[in-house]
Formats: C-alpha cells, structure tokens, sequence
C-alpha cells in the first residue's frame, strides 16, 4: 500500500473495528478508528484521511450521512462503504452517491487488502494526474510564455483565437524559437487539454521508420515486427498530434498523412482493418514550405491542410526586448536546479546578449545561461563570464569620424547610418543603441531618406 496513507475505520462494532485494524496495519499505513459516526465525522474534519472504511449502520450518525457529509467537504476523501449481506441495495446507493466501493460482512480478509490497496494507488495516481496537469496548465499558460515585444504579442494572439477550434495549425520559425511550446501552449488551452499531446519528430526517422512511427504495425508486417504497435495517431485519439519537421517527410507518406487529415481514418502497416481517430494535427517547420510547395517537394493539397492557421514565430534577434525577461527568467530556473546563489547579470552582460545574432535563438540563450550560473563566481555573472563569441559582443566605446564644417542636420544623418551599419540594419537595435524611441528613429530615417 502506499506508504504515509492515511485510513479512517467507522464501525459500531468494536471486534470489527479491532480486525479490520490488525489486517490492515504493518502495511506503512496510519490507522484510525471511530465507534459512531459523529466521532468518525469529528476525525474527519480534524485531519481528513486518505481513505474512510464506514459502516452504514451506526448509532448518532450513520454511514449514509457521513458519506454525503465526507464527499462534500472533502472530495479528496475515497469511502469504501461495509455492510452486510441484508443492505447491499444500500451498498449500491452509496456507490451511486460517491462510495467507490462496497465490501460485505464477514469480511474477507484478502478481499479487504486487494480493494483498499487499489482504492489507494487509484487515488494516488488520480492525484499525480491532476498534479501534472497543475504544472501543465501553469507551464503551458500565457502568462508563463516569455515576450512582451510587439512580434510575441502576435504570436499569443493567435494562439487565443485558434486554441479553443478544431482548425489544423502550422508554425513556422527558426530552430530554438519555441515551436513545440507554442503547439503545447494551444493543447493546453484547448477543450482537448486533458486529452494526450503526441509529438513526432519527422525529420529524425527514415520514411519506412516514420510511417511505422505514425500508423502503427501488425504483427509480422516486416522483419522484427513480432508483435502488433500502436502508432502516434492512435495514441494522439481525442488529443492533438504535434508533427515537428513537417517539411521533412517523404512525397509518398504525404499522400497517406493527408488521406488521414481528410477521413480521420487510417490503416496500421500490414493491416486491413480501418481504424476511425478524432485528432487535431499541429505541425511546424523552420523551412520555407512555400518554396518547396512552388517547387512541388511538398505537396500543395497537404499544405492547404496543414495551413488553415499559421503562426510564425520571430527569431531571438528580431525580439531584442525580450532578451532580458529570457535570460533572467532562465537565471532563476537554474540557479534554483544548481543549488547556486541568484547572481545578477551586469549591465554590459544583458547590452552583450541583446547585441548577439542567436542563430540558436532561445535554446542557445538558455543554454548560455546556464553555463553561466555553474561557471560564474562573485556577486554578480560579468562580462568576462560570457564565451568568447558573447565577450565580442559586449558594448565598447563608439567613435565615428565626422567631417569638420558639416551641419549638424548632416552629423546626425551619418551617426544614424554608421549605427545602422553597425546593427546590420536592425532598426530597434540601432534605436537602443543611439538612445532613441523607435518612432523617433523611423521619422529621422525618413527625414534623411535613410531606407
């Protein structure tokens, strides 16, 4: 049983309450006993238990009444009702009012530890369910979703219009922008939430291993298949079927996967029988799937498919803003997994990570970081912390040579040129970097005809 659980006994009975005690205790368990119901209820709200054991023939309070009082007070509570062998329609009563299960008197030991043992682990795993799903839903939530540029605000407002629809998704972004967290992000705030999310990579299986992967096979279907599989589509039944790569697959497992989109409906590999699914597909890709639809390597049917909504995810060096919330946000998440002190990054180190290209967007940011907090000493993560690549990007001083005599209408054209020059025509960058508002810059530039 598991260990810790507490139980509640509830009998009038004192023999009763003695053997259902010795057959239950030096199983880790913490035991109880109550003679009647009110002093079983008393208990109950002092320290509720995992489980109550009651009968439903008890002086001052019976069984059925202290059921309907634990089940309102305290879901949580599981109630295995005892009775004997004239109540048993009562019995099912309390099954209909919340009991989840009945045991009849005399009662047989073996009997009482198999049900109490599968009462209790059904709880627990009920409990883990739930806890998992708490940390889903707060994973998964908007507000734990970091950005607040203008592009992520975008990007979340998708995700709060299609979630809550049957529509097919198709993200598009860089490698490490977050695009399986964007696909959870509409899972989980879906109605089909607590149904199963299956993600596929498609690009990371040959076609025979990936059309094996997403059907499923018979038994004997090819050399090795010894026994029957269940593939992704049938696993994803009800929930959401995450098709990372998207791009990758072959022309031939196109026109199986669209036929599956179209009908609901597929075959296991080697199999006759047509299987009928309810899922939602999301997929994503970091190609340019338009080009290769205008160059017929992806197939234009599939993609009208696949494409009903699509969200496009900036990369890291288009959302220059949200470096900080980032990088500071994944400081607290592994300073707390390392057991290491909060140690603050420098002015220089955040001018440094807004300054960086990111070709490996947010993955390479966070894995920047936590370098950072395993390697760095001192009170606070400096400059000389960063990797090289990261120390050449830190701010140093600025000098640009101006002609003498110039206006200072001129003087500011070229400060403006060389600082876009400098940022590879990265206008926020180049805002930051010269100290003014984005407006402000966009109305110089059109001033001096700076495009």
């Amino acid at each position: 049983m598991p260990a810790g659980a507490r139980i509640l006994i509830a009998d009038d009975e004192a023999n009763t309450l003695e053997g259902l005690r010795w057959a239950l205790e030096g199983a880790g368990v913490a035991i109880q006993t109550a003679g009647d119901g009110e002093a079983a209820w008393r208990l109950v709200q002092s320290d509720p238990p995992d489980l109550l054991l009651t009968d439903l023939r008890m002086p001052k309070l019976d069984g059925m009444e202290l059921l309907r009082r634990v089940r309102d007070a305290h879901p949580d509570t599981e109630v295995i009702v005892l009775t004997g062998h004239g109540t048993v329609e009562s019995a099912v009563e309390a099954m209909k009012r919340g009991a989840v299960d009945y045991l009849i008197k005399p009662i047989n030991i073996e009997e009482l530890r198999i049900t109490v043992q599968r009462v209790l682990d059904t709880a627990r795993l009920r409990r883990e369910n739930e806890d998992l799903r708490r940390q889903l839903d707060a994973k998964y939530g908007f507000e734990n979703i970091i950005g607040q540029s203008q592009a992520m605000q975008q990007v979340f407002h998708q995700v709060r219009q299609v979630a809550p629809t049957r529509a097919s998704v198709l993200i598009q972004g860089e490698s490490g922008t977050g695009k399986e967290l964007i696909a959870h992000a509409i899972h989980q705030n879906s109605p089909r939430r607590r149904q199963p999310f299956i993600a596929v990579n498609c690009g990371a299986l040959s076609p025979t291993l990936l059309e094996s992967e997403l059907f499923g096979h018979e038994r004997g279907a090819f050399t090795g298949a010894d026994q029957r599989r269940k593939g992704r589509f049938e696993l994803a039944h009800g929930g959401t079927l995450f098709l990372d790569e998207i791009s990758e697959i072959s022309l031939d497992l196109q026109v199986k996967l669209l036929r599956v989109l179209q009908e609901q409906a597929f075959e296991r590999v080697g199999g006759t029988e047509t299987l009928r699914i309810d899922i939602r597909v999301i997929a994503a890709t970091n190609r340019d799937i338009d080009a290769m639809v205008r160059e017929e390597r992806f197939r234009e049917d599939l993609f009208y498919r696949l494409n009903v909504v699509r969200i496009v995810v900036p990369p890291l060096r288009e959302r220059e803003e949200d470096i900080p919330l980032l990088a500071n946000a994944f400081l607290r998440e592994f300073s707390e997994i390392n057991g290491k002190p909060l140690r603050p990054l420098s002015p220089k180190v955040i001018a440094a990570l807004q300054a960086h290209r990111w070709p490996g967007n947010v993955r390479q940011l966070r894995n920047v970081i936590e370098g950072l907090v395993v390697m760095a000493t001192g009170r606070e993560i400096t400059v000389k912390n960063l990797p090289p690549d990261l120390r050449d990007a830190a701010p140093h001083g600025r000098t640009i040579a101006l002609p003498a005599g110039i206006s200072m209408r001129e003087a500011e054209k070229e400060i403006i040129r060389a600082a876009l020059r400098e940022t590879d025509g990265n206008r926020a960058r180049a805002a930051k970097m010269l100290g003014l508002g984005r407006k402000t810059l966009y109305r110089k530039m059109d001033l001096y005809g700076l495009d």
